[in-house]
């Protein structure tokens, strides 16, 4: 196969597949879309020769596709939580002149109802979203199902292997290669005692008292964050705010508050997570019905949002995407929430003070100011002029 020529953004993945043009979403041409994990497990299927054109294929957590593009002949289910990773999968296909529905998404949530030849997972970040997704892979798995974990040897540690051993079964792990392992799992069909404990929840006091639903994938999932309370406790009121947003929402906690404090104010929930969107859903239902007026829409930052349609952005940013830090997402998520916001509109920011999110706001709104702060966290105010 000739080699290809990447773009700006793009990186080659070279496997025994063949070599794959592939992209991350949001775009980043300092970071790859894959990593030696995928390489290792697409180098040991075509080793072990466990795939044919007839063998039902799962891939769990495949975040930007690489999995998905290599294997798309055999027409996988993909699983996965983020919306990024299901909009980096279609513009990868693309990318690799491979049809859409070649590779079927599915969120999680729940689970494709059916058995499978071939499991291969790649190892999340969050032990919590391991967890449950282990026990939802029980009804899955076949007397004669392959199951091949993947992951980089920094993300395997000690209590990975429990988890596959006390849900799945016996496990063993390969020889690092390139700082990478794969985990070997044999099912065990007498093992079946145990449920995922997810969703679990807390209880927040604020106005009232509300009970937090949270999927296994959100962000302090099992208790308030420090950064969410701060701005909880400042958390503004007005007739003017008609149109609410919670962007990047998780559990939908700061969108809750202020419905509740701005009791004619519409609010909409976005997320790139669909348990987070599922979970703000949840939380919202349970505290005013469902006769309150609301939208929750799993999308990239604002996308799908009209400009100037919305008078007040209440954000608490990740700085994270997967196991990559960076202020990339938080960028995107202060210029979106620039141009979604009316004239006068405002944006809520709260962030760890060493992030200097206020250096960001005042280069796209001008200006910025301080509105409350604590030891670790500080609340910023931008005003769209």
């Amino acid at each position: 196969m000739a080699s290809i020529e990447p773009k700006a953004s793009t990186t080659v993945m070279l496997t025994p597949q063949g070599e794959f043009e592939l992209e991350r979403m949001p775009p980043n041409p300092q970071l790859q879309a894959w990593d030696a994990a995928d390489q290792y497990l697409l180098k040991q299927i075509d080793e072990l020769k466990i795939l044919t054109r007839q063998s039902r294929l799962l891939l769990v957590n495949d975040n930007f596709g690489a999995l998905s593009v290599a294997l798309a002949d055999n027409h996988p289910v993909m699983v996965n939580d983020s919306f990024l990773s299901q909009q980096a999968l279609y513009r990868n296909m693309q990318l690799n002149g491979y049809e859409p529905d070649q590779v079927t998404f599915n969120s999680g949530l729940p689970l494709p109802h059916a058995k499978f030849d071939v499991i291969l997972i790649k190892i999340p970040k969050s032990q919590a979203l391991l967890e449950h997704q282990l026990y939802s892979l029980r009804d899955l798995i076949g007397f004669d199902t392959r199951i091949i974990a993947a992951g980089m040897s920094r993300s395997i540690h000690s209590s990975t292997l429990k988890l596959f051993e006390s849900i799945l079964g016996p496990t063993t792990t390969s020889l690092a290669w390139k700082k990478s392992r794969l985990i070997y799992v044999t099912r065990d069909q007498a093992l079946n005692q145990g449920q995922s404990p997810y969703p679990d929840s807390f209880i927040v006091e604020a106005d009232r008292e509300y009970t937090i639903i949270n999927h296994a994938n959100l962000f302090s999932r099992d208790k308030l964050d420090s950064g969410s309370r701060l701005v909880i406790e400042n958390m503004p009121a007005s007739e003017k705010y008609r149109h609410i947003v919670d962007l990047g929402c998780g559990n939908g906690i700061l969108g809750l508050i202020a419905a509740s404090l701005n009791p004619e104010a519409k609010l909409i929930f976005t997320d790139e997570s669909y348990m987070a969107i599922d979970s703000a859903r949840i939380n919202f239902e349970a505290a005013f019905g469902k006769n309150r007026e609301a939208e929750f829409t799993v999308t990239n930052c604002l996308q799908g949002i009209a400009n100037e349609s919305v008078d007040l952005v209440l954000n608490n940013p990740p700085f994270h995407q997967q196991t990559s830090v960076g202020d990339t997402i938080a960028w995107q998520m202060f210029i979106e929430a620039r141009k979604a916001l009316k004239p006068g509109g405002e944006l809520w920011v709260v962030g760890n003070r060493h992030l200097a999110y206020h250096a960001k706001l005042k280069k796209i709104f001008g200006h910025c100011e301080q509105v409350a702060s604590n030891k670790k966290f500080v609340l910023l105010l931008a005003v769209k002029q």
